[in-house]
């Protein structure tokens, strides 16, 4: 009976829950878990393009919401931290996080998430912060989410799962971050958690889909130039554990990126990064010294060390046709021969993606009505490399698109504030080739290339042709604006069919969640 009604509720989904809840924080520079970006121009100095993980999130308070009661109880449920101190030359914040969902899915029954959070944060002096969360969480998953997290024994960006009466996740996640700004050209970050590189809802470059991760970047800013350099350390969860005592096999990542804001409206980003592996046969190689120096140009020096090291270059572009609009796009090359590609044989070799977007705010002069609409590609094979040691991944997931390569996607998404509610929605459609009969068609990254289906007559969507839709409609009542405390409900349908299957999972939710954590569960 389900089967013959899910085609029309897709229909009222998608026509009926076009918008879905968001917030807007203080501080453009990260996304949250609900709310994306504000499409501003370059003036000033501000580089759009990475997001600002070191400042203490918040949320704007509607006009008019003064103060109706004074009483400890109140500020503390609807407009502070739990704890909150200012010192003279220093303050320090810590509040509870509940995440506490629960719902039912038509294709797993009830499904719920129990999470128990807590962040602390902070500043010393004028120029150091820091910022620490930890979340236990139990959890029935969906049935598309159980199936991903069984195959890759991860929850989605949020790391190793191990298991609970069978047929439930037990997880833990952990994130901190120390930010020194040493003078008005030098930022130094010292971090376990994520980064993004670009404009729009995914990256084809550098995105925080993945699990959180240690680091030390280096961020100068000159003029209208900002230039990065971070280096990295990533898990491989594809090959055994070297031994009880050293855990998972490591590998280690450098990355720059230069952001040039041409003029107020236009602004060029130049990528390029290295991965390589902590071991190999010879032994353990560690950390590569010749990776040290942050303005060395990355590609010769992996060329000129005989190395096997996976290097990726990437552009991001963007151009603000008002203070309200702005298109943007990113291209990433990770392998080409110019000869094959002008051949246009569909090489395998030829790994390369692309990004193309629009985003505006205020939309019809309506304050915080805000839409986005990008195309994401990549070709087969792009971002996987001989094994896993050095292909584009951490935690068994593509340090870039949440999808791996061998795809085409387009991202609908507007969301709308009035006072304390918010409303989003979310549209995705994609069509990828998917592996089938123990065939490599270059979707999965953690599959080694040389697996590959055949050498030349690649193109997007080869192997088993699979369709996606991915529908959610969320809406939302803030409660305290410090730690993004709401009470909110979501309806969500996917729908994945071939020619082999089809899947279809309608799952209804409500919950009290809180915190600021970006978790991508449209994949």
């Amino acid at each position: 009976m389900f089967k013959k009604c899910i085609t029309p509720v897709f229909v009222l989904v998608c026509l009926g829950i076009s918008l879905s809840s968001t917030v807007r924080a203080q501080s453009i520079g990260r996304q949250y878990s609900l709310g994306f970006y504000q499409a501003v121009s370059d003036s000033n100095g501000y580089h759009s393009s990475q997001r600002d993980y070191s400042i203490e999130p918040s949320f704007d308070l509607p006009k008019g919401d003064t103060l109706r009661k004074q009483s400890w109880l109140y500020r503390k449920l609807f407009r502070e931290h739990l704890v909150e101190v200012n010192g003279d030359d220093y303050t320090f914040y810590g509040s509870i996080l509940p995440d506490l969902i629960v719902g039912r899915s038509n294709d797993n029954g009830t499904v719920w998430i129990n999470t128990r959070g807590v962040v602390v944060g902070g500043t010393i002096g004028k120029k150091l912060s820091f910022r620490s969360e930890f979340y236990e969480n139990q959890a029935k998953m969906p049935a598309y989410l159980d199936a991903f997290g069984r195959q890759y024994q991860i929850v989605p960006g949020q790391g190793e799962w191990k298991p609970f009466n069978e047929t439930k996740f037990d997880y833990a996640y952990a994130s901190a971050l120390i930010d020194y700004k040493a003078s008005k050209h030098f930022t130094f970050q010292l971090g376990y958690d994520r980064n993004f590189i670009g404009d729009g809802y995914r990256s084809m470059l550098l995105s925080d889909a993945p699990f959180n991760y240690p680091f030390l970047k280096i961020i100068a800013n000159v003029g209208r130039i900002q230039y990065t350099t971070m280096w990295a350390q990533f898990i491989d969860m594809k090959y055994p554990k070297a031994s009880y005592d050293n855990g998972y096999r490591k590998k280690w990542g450098v990355f720059n990126y230069l952001d040039w804001n041409v003029t107020k409206k236009l602004s060029v980003g130049l990528f390029a990064s290295v991965i390589w592996q902590d071991s190999d046969s010879t032994g353990k190689r560690g950390f590569d010294a010749s990776y040290l120096n942050p303005i060395v140009f990355l590609r010769p020096v992996e060329f000129s060390v005989g190395s096997p090291d996976n290097a990726i270059l990437g552009l991001n572009l963007k151009y603000a046709v008002s203070r309200n609009s702005t298109f943007y796009g990113q291209f990433i090359l990770d392998e080409f021969k110019l000869e094959q590609i002008t051949n246009g044989n569909g090489w395998w070799g030829n790994k390369y993606g692309g990004q193309v977007g629009f985003r505006s705010n205020n939309l019809f002069t309506v304050p915080n009505l805000n839409i986005l609409t990008e195309v994401n590609a990549a070709r087969p094979y792009t971002y996987s490399q001989r094994n896993t040691l050095n292909n584009y991944g951490h935690y068994n997931q593509s340090l870039a698109h949440p999808m791996g390569a061998n795809f085409v996607e387009w991202v609908n998404i507007a969301d709308y504030r009035y006072k304390r509610l918010f409303l989003r929605g979310q549209i995705t459609i994609a069509k990828y080739g998917l592996d089938t009969a123990g065939i490599n068609y270059g979707k999965d990254i953690n599959q080694s290339y040389w697996t590959r289906a055949k050498d030349y007559g690649n193109k997007i969507g080869q192997g088993l042709k699979t369709n996606f839709l991915y529908v959610q409609g969320t809406a939302a009542y803030l409660l305290n604006p410090k730690y993004n405390l709401r009470l909110e409900g979501s309806v969500t349908a996917r729908r994945e069919s071939n020619s082999n299957w089809t899947k279809n999972e309608l799952i209804f939710q409500i919950g009290l969640r809180s915190s600021f954590r970006q978790l991508y569960y449209d994949l």
